[in-house]
């Protein structure tokens, strides 16, 4: 791929890079605190090819330009160049700088990333892989009043390590995704990220109660309910599942950002 070609390619990733940065589509890919870096990474792409095309194009200019000179200075020596040895030059540049056209197929993950988004993992992924749940260093005082939002990874990390110390007796709502494990148990899950979609691993928690009558799989619902010491282990890796004991639930929106990011803090 010659130089014109390479920074056409650095373009349009740049290009496209700020494109899923000033959108929601970046969050297909890692997790919103590395949004700066995404924009940046575009930013200096962009300027990379824009150099590059000004630096080649100058060199052209400059090689043109001796080009013209040494041939005003040495026009008769030319002259006397056979017509078999121009040939041979030529096809010596033109075999130069042909270049394979196969090189441009480099240009259709850029284009994949824009105009086919992959989804956002959801119950299968979930369902085979075991819960990360982690031991945070230490959790945030909770509201002395009032129904409590926690995240799906903040109240499991309560619940289980916490032992539901600041839970017990409060009214909390958690939102996730549905998932059904092989007996027909539902979870409520968020995938949770370390920095991209493909480290993203489940955190579940595991529901009893007034459960509605049908689920399906992959549906957001918000669940209001009780901490209950209740807990499982996870079928794929023995990890903690705690239960939250519903009262009311109801369907609602996928969010715009749906990993849990709060896992590890």
């Amino acid at each position: 791929m010659n130089r014109h070609a390479q920074s056409a390619v650095m373009f349009l990733l740049g290009a496209t890079l700020l494109h899923a940065g000033s959108t929601d589509l970046y969050l297909r890919y890692v997790k919103a605190g590395l949004r700066p870096l995404l924009l940046l990474s575009g930013a200096v792409l962009i300027a990379a090819a824009v150099a590059t095309l000004w630096y080649e194009r100058r060199g052209t200019d400059h090689g043109d330009h001796a080009d013209h000179g040494d041939h005003a200075d040495h026009g008769d020596h030319a002259d006397h160049e056979g017509h078999a040895d121009h040939a041979d030059h030529e096809g010596h540049a033109d075999h130069h700088h042909r270049e394979p056209r196969v090189s441009w197929l480099l240009v259709l993950p850029l284009l994949a990333l824009v105009l086919v988004a992959p989804p956002a993992l959801g119950s299968y992924s979930a369902m085979r892989s075991g819960t990360a749940l982690q031991q945070a260093y230490g959790y945030d005082d909770l509201p002395a009043t009032g129904p409590l939002r926690l995240g799906v990874a903040d109240y499991a990390g309560r619940a289980v390590y916490d032992h539901g110390r600041e839970l017990r007796g409060r009214e909390i709502k958690v939102t996730g995704f549905v998932a059904l494990d092989a007996s027909g148990r539902p979870y409520l899950v968020r995938m949770a990220l370390n920095c991209c979609a493909a480290d993203a691993q489940p955190v579940k928690i595991a529901l009893t109660g007034k459960i509605p009558p049908v689920l399906r799989p992959d549906a957001w619902l918000e669940a209001t309910g009780t901490y209950t010491p209740e807990r499982t282990k996870d079928p794929v890796n023995n990890g903690p599942i705690p239960y939250l004991k519903v009262t009311s639930a109801r369907p609602v929106a996928k969010p715009s950002d749906p990993y849990d990011e709060t896992w590890n803090n």
